[in-house]
């Protein structure tokens, strides 16, 4: 894909991401309040979790969300299941990241608690030793496509948009993001894609790469996800694991390695006053469009 093309593409398909995540931002998030905000689902006979974020319309993550989702992670491994499929409860948001509302005058200590958690998850999903798939049932943006990101394999269904796009939020990509996304795609379309903070359609995604299949819908998804973690069926996990750790060492350290000043850096990005202006000022067009 060439630069003017994603150029285009990239202008048009944030302004029609925007307008969907502000009309749906101030809904009703919470439908989820006195429920589980992780599902997990295992299928006995294959020893498969479907592990589902329950927080629907935008499957947003807030610090009980990462939190929860993180014991999911470890029940799953050590409970040793076969494999893990990620997907959401919504009918059409897969994730859109970090709830806003979370980073809004935020108290710091949760803020603090809020991107451990988040990098936790990323590091056990990262370097699980049971094999993952992410069955992307809608819109993946931002830290929701890192985590799809972070599974082995990303089914995706038709009519949705993925893509880190923090670059056109003035936001710097982190280095582990740029190498994470470098494991995936090829180093060119990774750069073009996150320097101009790219959200791509579903076949756009597939073409270059992002994801691996498309489904005709999630019972289609997860069936295709069902038939790619059984590849692995008959392959012994500890030999499977550590060779798949070893693809992915450098991202797994640079998440390790600097977590602290991970998390400090995004605090004070976060708590900055320019940061919470831009903030308030999304809250506010998306309240205007109520």
């Amino acid at each position: 894909m060439n630069s003017t093309c994603l150029q285009k593409t990239t202008r048009i398909l944030n302004k029609n991401v925007f307008k969907c995540f502000l009309n749906s931002h101030i809904r009703n998030q919470s439908s989820a309040t006195n429920q589980s905000l992780i599902l997990t689902d295992v299928n006995d006979k294959t020893g498969f979790a479907t592990v589902a974020f329950n927080r629907p319309p935008m499957s947003n993550f807030t610090l009980e969300l990462l939190q929860d989702f993180s014991k999911s992670l470890d029940e799953v491994e050590s409970k040793n299941y076969k494999g893990m499929i990620l997907t959401s409860t919504s009918p059409t948001v897969f994730s859109a990241g970090l709830d806003l509302k979370e980073l809004l005058n935020p108290e710091p200590a949760r803020l603090k608690a809020l991107r451990t958690a988040y990098i936790d998850c990323c590091i056990k999903l990262y370097s699980s030793m049971y094999p993952t798939v992410a069955a992307i049932n809608g819109h993946a943006i931002g830290g929701g496509c890192f985590i799809a990101m972070a599974c082995e394999y990303r089914i995706m269904l038709p009519n949705s948009k993925i893509g880190l796009n923090e670059t056109q939020l003035g936001i710097a990509i982190p280095e582990v993001a740029v190498h994470a996304t470098r494991n995936i795609i090829s180093s060119r379309d990774a750069e073009m894609a996150l320097t101009l903070g790219s959200v791509f359609t579903t076949d756009e995604a597939l073409k270059i790469g992002l994801i691996d299949e498309v489904a005709e819908n999630k019972e289609d998804a997860l069936a295709k996800s069902e038939k790619f973690l059984s590849l692995f069926k008959k392959i012994p996990k500890r030999a499977r694991g550590i060779t798949k750790q070893f693809f992915r060492k450098k991202v797994i350290d640079l998440m390790t390695n600097n977590r602290e000043k991970d998390v400090e850096a995004f605090v004070s990005y976060v708590m900055n006053p320019a940061s919470q202006k831009s903030f308030q000022a999304f809250l506010d067009e998306a309240k205007n469009k109520k």
